[in-house]
């Protein structure tokens, strides 16, 4: 949903500056994948095309009509907040067809949604990514993770040790180059603890862990 929003504000020239909710995409998008045990960023971006999703900010923010109600935690690294694992695993809350934030008066949940008029799928093809991020603002990657990514403080990342532990969906802000090192400049969603103040950089040009080979996005309907 993070890429989503900054699109709908480009787009839209920031006449929309909000933020749209993930805890409708987490809760609701039943294609998208398995809830709070991950999902599949493409089946999102479809979701946005066929149902939208309405507006929603972090925990406790109390924004939009559907904020967010999972508490935020550290993730593989200690921090002011719990660590994730602290929580167990907690089930995926239900969907619901309402704006549940009694604050939110703005629209009503029909009202509220926001959708993209069409999606698209880059793959293996770092230009066309490039320009699509300056001329249409972030796109999302899917990617494998791998033990040593974890523990990413600074630099550009590239797989050298440890197991595979599964993908992972972020958003693609920028690209540049490092001590001659070409990277991806993209934000994590583990929260500003991690890595480097919540962002990261990754080897561009050789698809990465797979990080090249499944752009997607899609071109909000504003």
């Amino acid at each position: 949903a993070a890429a989503f929003t900054d699109r709908c504000c480009i787009a839209s020239k920031t006449t929309f500056n909000g933020h749209l909710s993930a805890e409708e995409l987490l809760c609701c998008c039943s294609s998208c994948g398995l809830g709070c045990d991950g999902g599949y960023d493409d089946e999102a971006w479809t979701y946005f095309l066929t149902n939208g999703i309405v507006t929603g900010g972090d925990y406790h923010s109390h924004e939009g009509c559907q904020p967010y109600t999972l508490p935020t935690c550290e993730h593989h690294v200690p921090g002011t907040r719990k660590n994730c694992s602290t929580y167990g695993d907690l089930p995926t809350p239900p969907c619901k067809n309402i704006c549940y934030n009694k604050k939110y008066k703005d629209h009503t949940f029909t009202d509220d949604h926001h959708k993209v008029k069409s999606t698209f799928t880059i793959i293996n093809d770092v230009k066309k990514t490039q320009k699509e991020i300056l001329k249409h603002g972030p796109v999302e990657a899917g990617f494998d993770v791998y033990e040593d990514f974890l523990s990413y403080k600074s630099g550009v990342y590239q797989h050298k040790t440890g197991d595979y532990v599964g993908g992972h969906a972020v958003k693609v802000i920028g690209w540049g180059v490092e001590k001659k090192v070409p990277y991806w400049l993209v934000a994590n969603s583990w929260n500003s603890d991690w890595g480097d103040q919540g962002f990261f950089k990754i080897l561009r040009g050789n698809d990465e862990c797979s990080f090249e080979e499944d752009i997607s996005g899609g071109y909000p309907d504003v």
